[in-house]
């Protein structure tokens, strides 16, 4: 690999940013690379954003994503790819979930949800690959499985195979549900070779 490499995974409090990234930094991990893994929360307990910088490569030296320098962002939210513009350039992959959760000061009336958030993101000239995570997730059984479906989605861009994300979480998740997570990351997967042909 000639350069190291920029996922940014970001949604708000409880939409388990933390578990998918150590999900995606064990794979990568497992597949040979250096990688480090960086999260910061905001107000995560109230719905406020949350953000996990991976960076993966032969040797990395810095555990932060530079802006206009990330290659892949998987937002777990609509609103949060849009607010992680700064960090996309015109390469960047975005692998974004179509729900909306309203942050505090939408839900109390004081501000409005931007409207046409894909179309903006389009506009940009960026590679988007919009998922109906939880639906998906619905459909399986358990809508908190909607991070591993965006998993899915991004893990056929990553240098690290199906079997090295399935042995990832079975070192993360517990046995009573692992199946459902498994199940919602093959058809994550699935969705975006669809979406690429």
């Amino acid at each position: 690999m000639e350069r190291t490499r920029n996922i940014l995974l970001c949604g708000v409090g409880g939409q388990g940013i933390r578990l998918g990234s150590e999900i995606i930094s064990s794979a990568l991990f497992k597949a040979g690379f250096d990688v480090t893994q960086s999260d910061v929360y905001g107000m995560a307990q109230r719905g406020g954003p949350v953000v996990s910088h991976i960076r993966y490569g032969e040797k990395v030296y810095s555990p932060l994503i530079e802006p206009g320098s990330a290659d892949f962002c998987v937002s777990l939210e609509l609103l949060e790819a849009l607010r992680y513009l700064p960090f996309y350039n015109r390469d960047t992959k975005v692998v974004v979930s179509t729900q909306k959760i309203l942050p505090p000061p939408v839900s109390a009336g004081l501000e409005k949800y931007p409207e046409n958030i894909l179309e903006q993101l389009t506009g940009k000239g960026l590679s988007l690959f919009p998922i109906d995570a939880f639906d998906i997730s619905e459909a399986i059984g358990d809508t908190r499985v909607s991070n591993l479906v965006l998993i899915g989605a991004l893990s056929v861009f990553l240098p690290a195979g199906e079997k090295k994300f399935l042995d990832a979480m079975e070192k993360r998740i517990p046995g009573k549900i692992l199946n459902v997570n498994k199940e919602a990351f093959l058809k994550g997967r699935e969705l975006a070779k669809k979406l690429l042909d």
